[in-house]
Protein backbone atom coordinates (compact mmCIF):
# COMPACT_ATOMS: atom_id res chain seq x y z
CA UNK A 1 0.00 0.00 0.00
CA UNK A 2 1.49 3.34 -1.01
CA UNK A 3 -0.27 6.29 0.58
CA UNK A 4 2.88 7.87 1.93
CA UNK A 5 2.67 10.89 -0.37
CA UNK A 6 -0.40 12.22 1.43
CA UNK A 7 -2.25 9.64 3.51
CA UNK A 8 -4.92 12.15 4.56
CA UNK A 9 -6.29 12.33 1.01
CA UNK A 10 -9.52 10.27 0.83
CA UNK A 11 -10.53 7.88 -1.93
CA UNK A 12 -13.64 9.99 -2.56
CA UNK A 13 -14.78 13.54 -1.88
CA UNK A 14 -15.83 12.56 1.64
CA UNK A 15 -13.72 9.95 3.45
CA UNK A 16 -15.52 6.70 4.15
CA UNK A 17 -15.23 4.93 7.51
CA UNK A 18 -16.24 1.32 8.17
CA UNK A 19 -16.62 0.25 11.81
CA UNK A 20 -15.98 -3.48 11.83
CA UNK A 21 -17.71 -4.63 15.01
CA UNK A 22 -20.08 -1.70 15.35
CA UNK A 23 -22.66 -3.74 17.32
CA UNK A 24 -20.46 -3.88 20.46
CA UNK A 25 -20.21 -1.25 23.19
CA UNK A 26 -17.15 0.51 21.74
CA UNK A 27 -18.44 0.30 18.16
CA UNK A 28 -21.82 1.75 19.07
CA UNK A 29 -20.15 4.64 20.91
CA UNK A 30 -17.90 5.37 17.93
CA UNK A 31 -20.80 5.26 15.49
CA UNK A 32 -22.82 7.63 17.68
CA UNK A 33 -19.91 10.09 17.74
CA UNK A 34 -19.45 9.93 13.96
CA UNK A 35 -23.09 9.76 12.84
CA UNK A 36 -23.82 13.48 13.05
CA UNK A 37 -20.70 14.53 11.12
CA UNK A 38 -21.05 16.04 7.67
CA UNK A 39 -17.41 15.55 6.67
CA UNK A 40 -17.37 11.76 6.32
CA UNK A 41 -19.45 8.77 5.28
CA UNK A 42 -20.11 5.74 7.47
CA UNK A 43 -20.11 2.36 5.76
CA UNK A 44 -22.28 -0.26 7.49
CA UNK A 45 -22.66 -3.97 7.00
CA UNK A 46 -25.94 -5.84 7.22
CA UNK A 47 -26.35 -7.80 10.43
CA UNK A 48 -26.47 -11.12 8.60
CA UNK A 49 -23.07 -10.41 6.96
CA UNK A 50 -21.13 -9.28 10.04
CA UNK A 51 -19.18 -12.54 10.13
CA UNK A 52 -18.87 -12.90 6.36
CA UNK A 53 -15.21 -12.28 5.44
CA UNK A 54 -15.97 -11.53 1.80
CA UNK A 55 -18.65 -8.97 2.65
CA UNK A 56 -16.41 -7.28 5.21
CA UNK A 57 -13.49 -7.19 2.81
CA UNK A 58 -15.68 -5.63 0.12
CA UNK A 59 -16.61 -2.82 2.50
CA UNK A 60 -12.95 -2.38 3.44
CA UNK A 61 -12.11 -1.88 -0.23
CA UNK A 62 -14.68 0.96 -0.40
CA UNK A 63 -13.40 2.65 2.76
CA UNK A 64 -10.58 5.03 3.53
CA UNK A 65 -10.41 4.00 7.18
CA UNK A 66 -11.55 0.92 9.08
CA UNK A 67 -12.01 1.02 12.85
CA UNK A 68 -11.81 -2.46 14.36
CA UNK A 69 -13.95 -3.08 17.46
CA UNK A 70 -13.34 -6.80 17.65
CA UNK A 71 -11.77 -9.43 19.95
CA UNK A 72 -8.03 -9.82 19.44
CA UNK A 73 -8.14 -12.91 17.20
CA UNK A 74 -10.87 -11.41 15.01
CA UNK A 75 -8.92 -8.14 14.78
CA UNK A 76 -5.86 -9.99 13.48
CA UNK A 77 -8.04 -11.73 10.89
CA UNK A 78 -9.53 -8.39 9.85
CA UNK A 79 -6.06 -6.90 9.38
CA UNK A 80 -5.17 -9.84 7.14
CA UNK A 81 -8.35 -9.26 5.10
CA UNK A 82 -7.39 -5.62 4.63
CA UNK A 83 -3.77 -6.41 3.74
CA UNK A 84 -4.96 -8.80 1.03
CA UNK A 85 -6.47 -5.82 -0.81
CA UNK A 86 -3.03 -4.52 -1.67
CA UNK A 87 -3.18 -0.96 -3.00
CA UNK A 88 -6.91 -0.80 -2.19
CA UNK A 89 -6.33 -1.54 1.47
CA UNK A 90 -7.76 1.00 3.92
CA UNK A 91 -5.96 2.53 6.85
CA UNK A 92 -6.84 0.96 10.20
CA UNK A 93 -7.48 1.97 13.79
CA UNK A 94 -7.56 -1.16 15.93
CA UNK A 95 -9.38 -0.82 19.26
CA UNK A 96 -8.42 -4.34 20.39
CA UNK A 97 -5.34 -5.34 22.39
CA UNK A 98 -3.87 -7.23 19.45
CA UNK A 99 -1.41 -4.65 18.10
CA UNK A 100 -0.70 -2.26 20.97
CA UNK A 101 2.90 -3.39 21.36
CA UNK A 102 3.54 -4.30 17.71
CA UNK A 103 6.54 -2.28 16.43
CA UNK A 104 5.01 -1.70 13.01
CA UNK A 105 1.90 -0.08 14.51
CA UNK A 106 1.72 3.51 15.80
CA UNK A 107 0.32 3.86 19.30
CA UNK A 108 -2.78 6.04 19.12
CA UNK A 109 -2.19 8.31 22.12
CA UNK A 110 -1.67 11.69 20.46
CA UNK A 111 -0.46 13.36 23.66
CA UNK A 112 2.11 10.65 24.42
CA UNK A 113 5.21 12.56 23.31
CA UNK A 114 6.32 15.27 20.86
CA UNK A 115 5.77 14.04 17.31
CA UNK A 116 3.19 11.39 18.25
CA UNK A 117 0.32 13.26 16.62
CA UNK A 118 2.29 13.56 13.37
CA UNK A 119 3.15 9.86 13.54
CA UNK A 120 -0.57 9.06 13.81
CA UNK A 121 -1.36 11.43 10.95
CA UNK A 122 1.03 9.59 8.64
CA UNK A 123 0.31 6.05 9.83
CA UNK A 124 -1.55 3.32 7.97
CA UNK A 125 -1.93 1.22 11.13
CA UNK A 126 -2.81 2.76 14.52
CA UNK A 127 -3.48 0.84 17.72
CA UNK A 128 -6.03 2.44 20.04
CA UNK A 129 -4.82 2.50 23.67
CA UNK A 130 -6.49 0.61 26.51
CA UNK A 131 -8.49 2.60 29.04
CA UNK A 132 -6.44 1.80 32.16
CA UNK A 133 -3.18 2.17 30.29
CA UNK A 134 -4.25 5.57 28.94
CA UNK A 135 -4.46 6.90 32.50
CA UNK A 136 -1.30 5.18 33.73
CA UNK A 137 0.84 6.17 30.75
CA UNK A 138 -0.43 9.75 30.85
CA UNK A 139 0.80 10.03 34.44
CA UNK A 140 4.07 8.11 34.17
CA UNK A 141 5.58 8.70 30.72
CA UNK A 142 6.22 12.45 31.16
CA UNK A 143 7.93 11.83 34.51
CA UNK A 144 10.18 9.13 33.06
CA UNK A 145 11.01 11.32 30.06
CA UNK A 146 11.81 14.24 32.37
CA UNK A 147 14.20 12.10 34.43
CA UNK A 148 12.13 12.52 37.60
CA UNK A 149 11.08 8.87 37.80
CA UNK A 150 13.53 6.06 37.00
CA UNK A 151 12.25 3.55 34.45
CA UNK A 152 12.97 0.71 36.88
CA UNK A 153 11.28 2.30 39.90
CA UNK A 154 8.75 0.00 41.68
CA UNK A 155 5.31 1.22 40.65
CA UNK A 156 1.82 0.28 41.81
CA UNK A 157 -1.18 1.30 39.72
CA UNK A 158 -4.62 1.34 41.33
CA UNK A 159 -7.71 1.81 39.21
CA UNK A 160 -11.48 1.58 39.24
CA UNK A 161 -13.68 1.53 36.16
CA UNK A 162 -17.35 1.49 35.35
CA UNK A 163 -18.72 -1.89 34.31
CA UNK A 164 -19.16 -0.92 30.64
CA UNK A 165 -15.49 -1.72 30.08
CA UNK A 166 -15.97 -5.36 31.01
CA UNK A 167 -17.92 -6.57 28.00
CA UNK A 168 -21.45 -7.79 27.44
CA UNK A 169 -21.58 -10.35 30.25
CA UNK A 170 -20.38 -7.90 32.89
CA UNK A 171 -22.78 -5.24 31.64
CA UNK A 172 -25.71 -7.64 31.81
CA UNK A 173 -24.72 -8.84 35.29
CA UNK A 174 -24.54 -5.33 36.68
CA UNK A 175 -27.67 -4.05 35.00
CA UNK A 176 -29.63 -7.07 36.24
CA UNK A 177 -28.37 -6.60 39.79
CA UNK A 178 -26.41 -9.86 39.86
CA UNK A 179 -23.01 -8.23 40.48
CA UNK A 180 -21.67 -6.71 43.72
CA UNK A 181 -21.21 -2.99 44.21
CA UNK A 182 -17.43 -3.30 43.97
CA UNK A 183 -14.92 -6.02 43.19
CA UNK A 184 -11.22 -6.53 42.46
CA UNK A 185 -10.21 -8.58 39.44
CA UNK A 186 -7.07 -9.38 37.44
CA UNK A 187 -5.69 -11.00 40.58
CA UNK A 188 -3.31 -13.16 38.56
CA UNK A 189 -1.10 -10.08 37.96
CA UNK A 190 -1.49 -10.58 34.18
CA UNK A 191 -3.90 -7.86 33.08
CA UNK A 192 -3.86 -7.35 29.32
CA UNK A 193 -3.01 -3.64 29.65
CA UNK A 194 0.32 -4.28 31.39
CA UNK A 195 2.49 -4.82 28.26
CA UNK A 196 1.44 -1.55 26.63
CA UNK A 197 1.71 0.33 29.93
CA UNK A 198 5.31 -0.83 30.28
CA UNK A 199 6.28 -0.24 26.66
CA UNK A 200 4.70 3.16 26.10
CA UNK A 201 5.26 4.30 29.69
CA UNK A 202 8.95 3.44 29.17
CA UNK A 203 8.99 1.30 32.29
CA UNK A 204 11.56 -1.44 32.63
CA UNK A 205 10.21 -2.85 35.93
CA UNK A 206 6.83 -4.57 35.80
CA UNK A 207 4.31 -2.52 37.81
CA UNK A 208 1.80 -4.07 40.19
CA UNK A 209 -1.62 -3.49 38.63
CA UNK A 210 -4.81 -4.86 40.17
CA UNK A 211 -7.89 -3.14 38.68
CA UNK A 212 -11.38 -2.96 40.13
CA UNK A 213 -14.90 -2.39 38.87
CA UNK A 214 -17.75 -0.51 40.52
CA UNK A 215 -21.46 -0.72 39.97
CA UNK A 216 -21.66 2.39 37.77
CA UNK A 217 -21.81 2.25 33.99
CA UNK A 218 -18.82 4.35 32.98
CA UNK A 219 -16.06 6.54 34.34
CA UNK A 220 -12.56 5.77 35.60
CA UNK A 221 -9.94 6.76 38.15
CA UNK A 222 -6.33 5.60 37.79
CA UNK A 223 -3.94 6.40 40.64
CA UNK A 224 -0.23 5.86 41.34
CA UNK A 225 1.09 6.31 44.91
CA UNK A 226 4.73 7.29 45.31
CA UNK A 227 7.21 7.47 48.20
CA UNK A 228 9.16 10.52 47.08
CA UNK A 229 12.05 9.84 49.46
CA UNK A 230 12.64 6.50 47.69
CA UNK A 231 13.07 8.16 44.30
CA UNK A 232 16.59 9.30 43.31
CA UNK A 233 16.77 13.07 43.50
CA UNK A 234 13.83 13.13 45.94
CA UNK A 235 11.50 15.19 43.71
CA UNK A 236 8.65 17.03 45.37
CA UNK A 237 4.99 16.72 44.44
CA UNK A 238 5.38 20.19 42.95
CA UNK A 239 8.20 18.95 40.72
CA UNK A 240 5.99 16.14 39.43
CA UNK A 241 3.08 18.47 38.76
CA UNK A 242 5.33 20.95 36.97
CA UNK A 243 6.64 18.19 34.67
CA UNK A 244 3.10 17.09 33.83
CA UNK A 245 2.03 20.68 33.18
CA UNK A 246 4.99 21.22 30.87
CA UNK A 247 4.22 18.04 28.95
CA UNK A 248 0.52 18.85 28.49
CA UNK A 249 0.91 22.60 28.04
CA UNK A 250 -0.75 22.66 24.61
CA UNK A 251 -4.57 22.82 24.54
CA UNK A 252 -6.08 19.40 24.01
CA UNK A 253 -7.86 16.50 25.61
CA UNK A 254 -5.44 16.08 28.53
CA UNK A 255 -5.14 18.73 31.22
CA UNK A 256 -3.46 19.04 34.60
CA UNK A 257 -5.82 20.27 37.32
CA UNK A 258 -4.76 21.77 40.64
CA UNK A 259 -5.36 19.20 43.38
CA UNK A 260 -7.18 20.13 46.58
CA UNK A 261 -6.44 17.87 49.56
CA UNK A 262 -9.95 18.34 50.96
CA UNK A 263 -11.75 17.23 47.79
CA UNK A 264 -13.27 13.86 46.98
CA UNK A 265 -12.74 12.46 43.51
CA UNK A 266 -15.49 10.45 41.90
CA UNK A 267 -14.99 8.63 38.60
CA UNK A 268 -18.05 9.76 36.65
CA UNK A 269 -17.42 13.51 36.38
CA UNK A 270 -16.07 13.33 32.79
CA UNK A 271 -18.63 10.87 31.45
CA UNK A 272 -19.75 11.70 27.93
CA UNK A 273 -16.56 13.65 27.17
CA UNK A 274 -13.24 12.75 25.57
CA UNK A 275 -11.21 14.61 28.20
CA UNK A 276 -8.76 13.39 30.81
CA UNK A 277 -7.77 15.26 33.97
CA UNK A 278 -4.50 14.68 35.82
CA UNK A 279 -3.85 15.65 39.44
CA UNK A 280 -0.90 15.42 41.83
CA UNK A 281 -1.58 15.25 45.56
CA UNK A 282 1.31 15.49 47.98
CA UNK A 283 2.28 15.79 51.60
CA UNK A 284 5.84 15.56 52.82
CA UNK A 285 7.54 12.55 51.28
CA UNK A 286 4.38 11.06 49.80
CA UNK A 287 2.51 11.79 46.59
CA UNK A 288 -0.45 10.43 44.66
CA UNK A 289 -0.85 10.81 40.90
CA UNK A 290 -4.44 10.55 39.66
CA UNK A 291 -5.98 10.41 36.19
CA UNK A 292 -9.73 10.77 35.68
CA UNK A 293 -11.39 9.91 32.38
CA UNK A 294 -14.41 8.27 30.81
CA UNK A 295 -13.42 4.69 30.02
CA UNK A 296 -15.69 4.89 26.95
CA UNK A 297 -14.38 8.35 26.00
CA UNK A 298 -10.66 9.05 26.09
CA UNK A 299 -10.33 5.44 27.23
CA UNK A 300 -11.89 3.86 24.13
CA UNK A 301 -14.35 5.31 21.60
CA UNK A 302 -13.34 8.94 22.02
CA UNK A 303 -9.69 8.05 21.45
CA UNK A 304 -10.61 6.09 18.31
CA UNK A 305 -12.53 9.08 16.96
CA UNK A 306 -9.60 11.38 17.76
CA UNK A 307 -7.24 9.06 15.89
CA UNK A 308 -9.63 8.86 12.93
CA UNK A 309 -9.85 12.65 12.77
CA UNK A 310 -6.08 13.01 12.85
CA UNK A 311 -5.52 10.32 10.21
CA UNK A 312 -8.14 11.70 7.85
CA UNK A 313 -7.22 15.35 8.37
CA UNK A 314 -10.64 16.24 9.75
CA UNK A 315 -11.39 19.12 12.07
CA UNK A 316 -13.02 18.56 15.42
CA UNK A 317 -12.48 18.93 19.13
CA UNK A 318 -11.14 15.38 19.34
CA UNK A 319 -8.27 16.18 17.00
CA UNK A 320 -7.41 19.49 18.60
Amino acid sequence: MDKSADPTQPKSALPAVFIDGEAGTTGLEIRERLAARQDLQIRSIAAEHRKDPAARQALMAESDLVILCLPDAAAREAVALAAALGSDAPRIVDASTAHRTAPEWVYGFAELAPGQRDAIRQADRVSNPGCYSTGAIALLRPLVDAGLLPADHPISVNAVSGYSGGGRTMIEDHESGRSPAFELYGLGFEHKHLPETMLHGRLTARPIFIPSVGSFRQGMLVSVPLHLDRIPGRPSAGDLEAALRAHYAAPGQVSVVAARPDERLEPEALNGSDLMELRVYGRGEQALLVARLDNLGKGASGAAVQNAEIMLGLSGTSAS
